[in-house]
């Protein structure tokens, strides 16, 4: 080890004297060349409590931005404006991570990984032809897989400090079961935009009117023919307005209880009046409206079946056609070779059923994912399924057994207690958000030369 560190030691000691004599003799026999340009330092545009955030990962993340918009086919705003929403998510997002690292939220590569894989194979690529599609578009591959991990970093937060303290009574539970048991056969779903003007905690009297006015404002833009996605990804504080304020479609019971009244009696196309929450002033557009009654809780009996699976996921190191192939040979040595299924899943599986020879229960349909869930159909018990892709890789499938559930009562209250986690847990969010960022120390120095 010392020799070697001599050995290095004495090749930069000679790079370094040898340069040192050729500009001596060229100083000496020629005018001094021109020195090059300096660079610019990367300088600070923000700082949080005690991070700063760089022009370069704003940079970063404004590119990410404007791809995610040109996908969705929402017009870009000018690039100031851009830049200025993408640094407020970023300062939301750099406050919820300092606060994972504090309380000990970790993820480790396997499952990041996992997600890559599924964020690929969700946009019809594999994730080589992803990397390539990012890097066409200026946005780094490194940068985007640690947004991701942040990404689900704040997904863990978020269960941890909000959805685990949410509570739901027994008697909230039969009234959401008799309200269901009224409307089932007019059940719908909302699509719903927002743009958020976030207010914040003790906010004076003027800011709570200047933002009023602001609102009001976009309102009269949106009423004169502008575009929604576009004022949204402008204007809007809610994590969802690098989306176009999109909220995706949603039942009832996954809305908040101050946007189903603001929205419910709304045609497609319709702005809701502004809606004033403890967060600020959300303008509302009701973008659709869905029949919705298959996504309702069963009444009568259900067909539950039992299943295993092996599940194998694209990597760098193993891509897709690898992948289908290894699958393609668990399958022979079950159905040709009398290999046991559970006994394969254990050795070859990446999922946590593995630990349990890939067994998954007992499932009701809507347990799994699409995909999985019609492959599986169309099996008969002892049947091996041919390789199944879904969102999180590919499957291998075993049908175990059939049965009919005829009284699925307490299934029915179980799903009924998550519809109302998730209709409590979005206004909850908000309201954590809103008191995470008001206490949050934030230095702007975006503007500065």
């Amino acid at each position: 080890m010392n020799r070697t560190v001599t050995v290095l030691k004495r090749i930069v000691c000679t790079g370094l004297l040898a340069a040192a004599w050729t500009a001596s003799v060229a100083a000496q026999v020629s005018a001094p060349a021109a020195r090059p340009a300096p660079q610019p330092l990367d300088r600070i545009v923000a700082v949080v409590n005690n991070e700063a955030i760089t022009e370069s990962e704003l940079d970063a993340r404004t590119r990410i931005a404007q791809a995610q918009l040109r996908r969705q086919n929402i017009n870009l705003p000018s690039n100031a404006v851009l830049r200025r929403q993408v640094l407020e998510r970023m300062i939301v997002d750099r406050a919820q991570l300092q606060l994972a690292r504090e309380s000990g939220v970790r993820v480790d590569d396997a499952t990041v990984n996992a997600a890559m894989a599924r964020i690929a194979e969700q946009s019809g690529m594999s994730l080589p032809q992803f990397r390539d599609r990012l890097e066409q578009e200026g946005v780094s591959f490194a940068r985007f897989r640690t947004d991701v991990r942040d990404d689900i970093v704040i997904t863990r937060l978020r269960d941890r400090e909000v959805d685990s303290r949410i509570q739901i009574t027994e008697g909230e539970i039969d009234n959401f079961l008799a309200e269901q048991a009224g409307v089932a056969a007019g059940a719908v779903e909302y699509n719903v935009a927002q743009i958020l003007l976030r207010v914040p905690d003790n906010a004076s009297t003027e800011r709570i009117e200047a933002t009023r006015r602001q609102a009001d404002d976009l309102v009269a833009q949106l009423r004169g023919g502008a575009d929604f996605a576009r004022l949204a990804a402008s204007n809007s504080a809610s994590p969802e307005a690098l989306s176009g304020g999109s909220l995706g479609w949603r039942t009832a019971e996954r809305l908040p209880t101050l946007f189903l009244d603001a929205i419910k009696d709304l045609k497609p196309g319709e702005l809701a009046p502004l809606v004033r929450s403890p967060g600020g002033f959300h303008i509302l557009k009701l973008v659709g409206r869905r029949d919705a009654t298959e996504g309702r809780l069963a009444t009568g009996p259900v067909e539950q079946t039992h299943a295993r699976h092996i599940l194998l996921r694209v990597s760098d190191l193993t891509p897709e056609a690898e992948v289908r192939r290894r699958l393609l040979d668990l399958r022979e040595r079950v159905v040709r070779g009398g290999q046991d299924f559970g006994q394969l899943a254990r050795l070859h599986s990446v999922d946590a059923s593995s630990t349990r020879g890939g067994d998954l229960g007992w499932l009701y349909p809507g347990d799994t994912v699409p995909e999985f869930e019609r492959a599986m159909a169309l099996l008969k018990p002892g049947e091996v399924s041919e390789a199944v892709q879904s969102p999180f890789g590919w499957h291998l499938i075993q049908v175990l057994e059939r049965r009919t559930d005829e009284s699925p009562i307490e299934r029915n209250r179980l799903a009924a207690r998550q519809a109302l986690r998730n209709r409590k847990g979005e206004e909850a969010y908000l309201e954590w958000i809103r008191q995470l960022r008001d206490r949050t120390y934030v230095e702007y120095r975006l503007d500065e030369a």
